[in-house]
């Protein structure tokens, strides 16, 4: 069964209920309408009993009857007098007598009060009214309910066509309403199916509206934005990476075949040949680390949890103290907590020192100061060039300057993205009297104070 289907059924069912429940209490409505009048009759008839002597005639064979009047003008009607003895009299002319129970006894001896019931004799369905007559009676007056009955029994094959057409109207209306409503759905299945097929991820459905299907489709256009945009950024991605390695790689292999052929080579040329190939096979490895640690660094699936950063930068500086002997750093530290991930933060941290350490000249001081949830890193180096500054985030991206230092481009672009996914970013800046300014900025930490 189709999800159109289940609709048109649901819509269907609600309308044949509401329906079937209008039809009941229409129904009720009209029977009580109906009826009314007949009670108003007996209760007339009763009233006018009660105010006056009841006769008894005497008859035929030792009989009596009761001397009234049984019709409702123009309406046949039955009237009963029932003593507490258990004598019955009713006109003479009465064909019909009206049943006697526990209940018009107890009325007669003036122990309850008077009700209403209902019976079927001969074949007519009659409606009686029995109350009490003087101390030791109680009296029956009756009328059929043919006419009544009759009316209800059209009136409710009225409703019931009228029950029916409704049904069915409302399943066409509901096939008609589900295929308006799931006319977007459609739609975005049918996108669903061309990008399963074709792989184009910059296909979109078109949006009108703020209803939830609306929303749906507007959340299905972003998604596809952003796998468009991760599937540009992993082929730029790999594009740029067969591009940075395909230099090092070429070098690698022609000083293998030069050490590999029939040539003799002086001493001195075999050792800068050997040494090259090291320093390029270093490189490659560098540059291939930095990719798995982009692609790791983008998917991060370890859970944030609170760090001191003071206390991990600290860390970070004690370790580029013993890798770069030849730079003094300055430290100023603020304690603070923040939430993140403690390994993508220190690699972000050591790539921001590497960088200042690189471009710093032997001696050189890099400061290096926490605050509010910022880390700021400035070496004396020759600064970045206004036309360098855009881009130095920006992966395998090396300044004029840097294109003959080794390094692949890519720290800076980790650390960015490390900012990023920690909620917060980092900027380049010249610094003042020269060098350069990092700022690294991540989410506002709670205040630690400070050990006594």
């Amino acid at each position: 069964m189709t999800f159109r289907t289940r609709i048109a059924i649901s819509a269907a069912a609600a309308v044949a209920l509401t329906v079937v429940a209008a039809s009941v209490l229409l129904y009720l409505v009209a029977r009580e309408q109906l009826r009314a009048p007949v009670d108003e009759a007996l209760e007339a008839r009763a009233a006018e009993i009660s105010v006056q002597p009841l006769g008894i005639l005497p008859g035929q064979g030792g009989k009596t009857y009761l001397a009234v009047r049984p019709e409702f003008g123009e309406a046949r009607g039955y009237v009963q007098l029932v003593r507490t003895d258990g004598t019955v009299l009713a006109p003479p002319r009465q064909r019909i007598t009206l049943p006697v129970d526990d209940d018009v006894m107890a009325v007669a001896g003036q122990r309850d009060p008077a009700f209403w019931t209902e019976v079927d004799l001969d074949g007519e369905h009659i409606r009686v009214f029995t109350f009490a007559y003087g101390p030791d009676a109680a009296v029956q007056v009756a009328r059929p309910l043919t006419e009544v009955d009759e009316s209800l029994r059209r009136i409710g094959l009225v409703l019931l066509l009228i029950a029916a057409g409704g049904i069915v109207i409302a399943a066409g209306l509901g096939l008609v309403v589900a295929r308006a409503a799931l006319t977007p759905v459609r739609r975005l299945t049918e996108t669903i199916e061309r990008v399963s097929e074709t792989q184009d991820l910059s296909e979109r459905i078109d949006v009108t509206g703020q209803d939830e299907l609306s929303r749906l489709a507007a959340s299905f256009n972003a998604m596809l934005g952003a796998l468009e945009e991760s599937t540009r950024a992993q082929r730029q991605l790999v594009a740029d990476a067969s591009h940075e390695l395909r230099t090092p790689l070429t070098s690698v292999r022609t000083n293998i075949e030069v050490l590999a052929s029939d040539r003799t080579l002086p001493a001195e040329d075999r050792r800068r040949l050997l040494d090259d190939v090291v320093e390029q096979l270093g490189e490659m490895t560098t540059l291939i680390s930095e990719l798995i640690e982009l692609a790791r660094a983008e998917q991060l699936v370890a859970e944030p949890e609170d760090v001191r950063l003071d206390l991990l930068v600290a860390d970070v500086v004690e370790r580029a103290r013993r890798n770069r002997p030849g730079v003094t750093y300055e430290v100023v530290l603020e304690p603070g907590t923040i939430q993140g991930v403690p390994a993508t933060l220190e690699r972000a941290v050591g790539n921001l020192l590497d960088n200042a350490a690189k471009w710093s000249p032997e001696g050189a001081v890099v400061e290096v100061a926490v605050r509010d949830g910022r880390l700021t890193v400035r070496d004396h180096g020759p600064g970045i060039a206004d036309e360098d500054l855009p881009y130095v985030f920006d992966r395998f991206y090396r300044a004029r300057a840097a294109r003959g230092m080794p390094g692949s481009g890519l720290g800076l672009a980790i650390v960015r993205q490390v900012a990023e996914s920690h909620g917060g970013d980092v900027i380049a800046e010249q610094a003042e009297g020269g060098g350069t300014r990092m700022v690294l900025s991540l989410a506002r930490p709670r205040a630690v104070a400070p050990a006594s």
